[in-house]
């Protein structure tokens, strides 16, 4: 173990859970000078930062899950005036090598910062685009919820009494949820009422998802006009793939170096695949998924509605050009087209409101 003075740099790594989070810290040499565990809570943070600066000056901290189990943190460190580095965790074959424990995965985040592998500032999670993310995975909850409800609505009127069924089987699905709201299943003594008392439950579940999918909707419409009216506006973009390529780049969007920065993180990027005298690119399988999700539902609209987009398709096909390889190109197009949109939040960071 090494001994550091008040005034030398160390480098500190977190590997970060639910209730603990453990820290270790290396000199600018990479020996070790300390390794401290602490909980998840404001003291703990608070002592950890003070155990840091005990140990010397700390310069950078990698942290891992900055997104879950780390976003407080990373955030308490930033408001206190520290470099923090978003870390990914050890891959399997380092993993393999040197074993897995806490410990080790911490120290393993202070190295890939010393060794320059970590370099990317976390998201800031202050402004209005993580209440975008908030409202996005309640809505996205709720559609799902409310699916199941109607699934399982009509699952159970296959199997209902004949006279039951034959009243309700053939209705609209909005008429469906209607009628079955409106049963009265009186007493149940009989599987006739209970599958009145069920369907009943079903449809009104359905029916209050249905409410909560709508307030959040204008609620997410709102702050995503507000946060970047300029996204809103492109052609086919709207406020749904609009709050997934927000949250995808953050309330800090200056953390992204360039435009092509932001295509990776979208999974729009063309990865190399070439060998030998083949030189190829390959589709792009990693970055956010949803914001990538979002990217193919705008190439989809412009490929229906947008001219210059239908005759760019018509010429790469004339070209011999595969369809998936356009769409991967027309992406990557969009994704400047974003990033472009993006640059005023790039120069003004978005604070929390009073």
């Amino acid at each position: 173990m090494a001994h550091a003075t008040a005034a030398q740099p160390i480098t500190v790594g977190v590997d970060t859970h639910l209730d603990s989070h453990v820290a270790h810290a290396n000199d600018q040499l990479g020996r070790r000078v300390g390794t401290r565990s602490v909980p998840t809570t404001p003291t703990g943070y608070q002592d950890l930062l003070a155990w840091a600066r005990g140990l010397g000056q700390p310069i950078a901290w990698g942290v891992e899950g900055t997104g879950s189990y780390g976003a407080a943190l990373a955030r308490f460190l930033a408001a206190n005036g520290q470099v923090v580095v978003e870390v990914n965790r050890p891959d399997r074959q380092a993993r393999r090598r040197r074993g897995k424990s806490d410990p080790l995965d911490a120290e393993a985040a202070a190295r890939a910062v010393q060794a320059g592998q970590a370099t990317v500032a976390p998201k800031a999670g202050t402004g209005q685009v993580e209440m975008i993310r908030s409202l996005r995975v309640a809505r996205a909850t709720a559609i799902r919820a409310r699916t199941q409800a109607i699934n399982a609505l009509k699952a159970l009127l296959v199997t209902a009494p004949a006279e039951l069924r034959e009243q309700l089987r053939d209705l609209p699905t909005a008429t469906l949820v209607a009628a079955a709201a409106a049963l009265v299943p009186g007493p149940i003594t009989s599987p006739l009422a209970a599958a009145l008392l069920a369907l009943r439950t079903l449809a009104r579940r359905h029916q209050a998802l249905n409410l909560e999918i709508k307030a959040l909707t204008a609620e997410l419409d709102r702050l995503t006009a507000t946060a970047a009216p300029k996204l809103v506006a492109l052609f086919g973009i709207g406020q749904d793939n609009a709050g997934a390529l927000l949250v995808a780049a953050g309330d800090n969007p200056q953390r992204l170096r360039s435009e092509a920065c932001f295509a990776m993180l979208c999974g729009s990027s063309p990865i190399q695949a070439s060998s030998g005298k083949t030189v190829r690119h390959r589709l792009n399988r990693g970055g956010d998924r949803q914001a990538n999700a979002a990217l193919y539902r705008i190439v989809l609209v412009r490929l229906r509605y947008h001219q210059p987009t239908k005759d760019y398709l018509t010429r790469r096909l004339a070209e011999g050009k595969p369809k998936n390889e356009i769409i991967r190109c027309l992406k990557r197009y969009i994704a400047r087209e974003v990033f472009a949109a993006l640059q005023p939040l790039r120069h003004e960071f978005l604070t929390p409101p009073t």
